[in-house]
Formats: C-alpha cells, structure tokens, sequence
C-alpha cells in the first residue's frame, strides 16, 4: 500500500497534481482543504470554525485537522485502493507524529513525501492567478496569500526534516509545465512501487 504525502506551499500545485496521481495510481485524494472547503460551504459548525482561521490565513489547530482527516477514512476505507494521498496533510510536525501514530498501528506507514519546491514569488503570482476564478476568499488579497506563505515557512516546512529524517523526503522542481511536473512525481513514485 502506498501512501504519499504531496508537500509544498500553497499555490504548489499540489491539488492539479493530486488529481492527475490519484487516477494513475489508484491512490484515495485526501484534501485537507478540499474537506475544509464542503465543510464551509455547506455552512457547518466545523465550516464557520475553519473560515476563521482560513480568513486569516491562518493553519487550522492540529486537533480539529486530525478529528477531520481520520473520519474521513474511516468513511471511505471502501475506496481507499491502492493507498491513500494526502495533498495539504501533515502541516505541522506534531500532526505528522499523529498521522504516523495512525498508520503504523495499522501497518501502513508513510510511504513518501514528496515536496514541490517553488519560489515566492512564483506561488504569490500563481494564488492571485487562481484567484481570479476559484471563489476562495483567501487567493484574492496578495498580503493573506504572503501570510500563508509566512505560515507555511515557520509552521510547515519544520515538517521536510521531520521527514527526511526518516529517509522519506524526496525535494522536485515544482516549477515548469503541469506535464513535466508530473513526470518528475511519476519517476520518483515508480521508484517505491
């Protein structure tokens, strides 16, 4: 069983990626955001809790994540395939201690994560970009987007040596064509299949 955790900033490209992976590999998508986002619009207690943290671009505390993802698979285990990718999770070194605690008591550890490094400025222009279509109240205010970024840095990237520690961390050019993106994830999943 393979699961992979898709990393990088907001704006990586992480949930065009995941799309693409999913179906090649079989893989169950979990987004973090995309739960988030069903939640919000559906105008749930756990949507308004998250929308005032997302506003602000601000990580949603650890507890309230986890509770979020592990019933999620719990609801979908029917689906899960060939393993499980997680496109937005773990976001915080302690919710990656947690996701490893769930896992290996199931003997399905953490396969991989794999990281799609992209500069700033590229990310900032990508969000606003998105923004212009994508409804998401925090992809069109270019100083929440830099806050995420902000975030994402001091709260998230702890998490690459977290990872790496464990030999599981793998950096690629998140720069370049959807395409080329994908062929360089490809390669380096074929290497663990």
């Amino acid at each position: 069983m393979l699961n992979i955790v898709l990393f990088g900033p907001p704006g990586s490209g992480k949930g065009t990626q995941a799309v693409m992976l999913k179906e090649k590999y079989s893989l169950f998508h979990i987004s973090t955001g995309d739960i988030f986002r069903r939640e919000i619009k559906g105008k749930t207690e756990l949507g308004l809790e998250v929308t005032g943290y997302l506003d602000k671009g601000l990580l949603v505390p650890d507890e309230v994540t986890f509770k979020v993802l592990a019933t999620e698979i719990r609801n979908n285990m029917d689906k899960i395939g060939n393993g499980i990718l997680f496109d937005g999770y773990p976001r915080t070194t302690p919710q990656a201690e947690i996701m490893d605690k769930f896992f290996d008591e199931r003997g399905t550890p953490v396969s991989m994560v794999l990281s799609l490094l992209v500069h700033d400025e590229e990310v900032v222009k990508r969000i606003l970009q998105r923004g212009k279509t994508s409804g998401r109240s925090d992809d069109n205010d270019e100083s929440i987007v830099r806050e995420r970024l902000r975030v994402y840095k001091e709260q998230t990237l702890p998490l690459a040596d977290y990872y790496r520690g464990q030999g599981k961390y793998v950096e690629l050019n998140g720069e370049g064509s959807i395409e080329e993106i994908f062929g360089r994830l490809c390669a380096e999943i074929d290497k663990v299949k």
